[in-house]
């Protein structure tokens, strides 16, 4: 049987927890920079989410995991919000952004770039279709994509 990750381990731990509270898990990583260990989580909810609700999933994970103890390494947990521009990353993400405006990350040239910018018009499992301009589109195939995150517009 195959370890599980702490990304995993964390997920099952949180996820009720969020779904009786109303709330949706964003991301979790568990991540090394200068030497430390960070546990980071990120929760939405619509309209928006509040300081608040952050210190109720970090209260519960922080007990939880105490309670548990199920990583041995020594690290700092993080809980916040995925902030106003966040990367899209599950198909709801994409649904939800439909008809925004976001910024498309490539991994190589596209037509001589490698950022596009416009309106999320769709994505599906091959590619991804952007408004740049009234009347102008382009499609970009999903094995291209390196990120995509929506832009704020005040």
């Amino acid at each position: 049987m195959s370890k599980r990750s702490v990304v995993e381990l964390v997920t099952d731990i949180l996820q009720p927890f969020l779904d009786k509270q109303g709330l949706e898990l964003y991301d979790i990583e568990f991540i090394k920079e200068d030497g430390e260990r960070y546990l980071r989580v990120y929760v939405d909810k619509e309209p928006a989410i509040g300081l608040d609700d952050c210190e109720k999933v970090s209260k519960f994970l922080s007990d939880e995991l105490d309670r548990q103890d199920p990583i041995k390494e020594k690290y700092y947990l993080e809980v916040s919000s995925p902030g106003a521009e966040r990367l899209l990353r599950k198909p709801s993400d994409y649904q939800k952004y439909q008809g925004h405006k976001v910024e498309v990350q490539l991994m190589r040239p596209l037509e001589g770039l490698n950022r596009y910018t416009g309106k999320l018009i769709s994505k599906d499992d091959a590619s991804l279709k952007l408004e740049l301009r009234p009347k102008k589109y382009i499609t970009i195939p999903v094995e291209l994509i390196d990120y995509v995150k929506n832009i704020l517009e005040i």
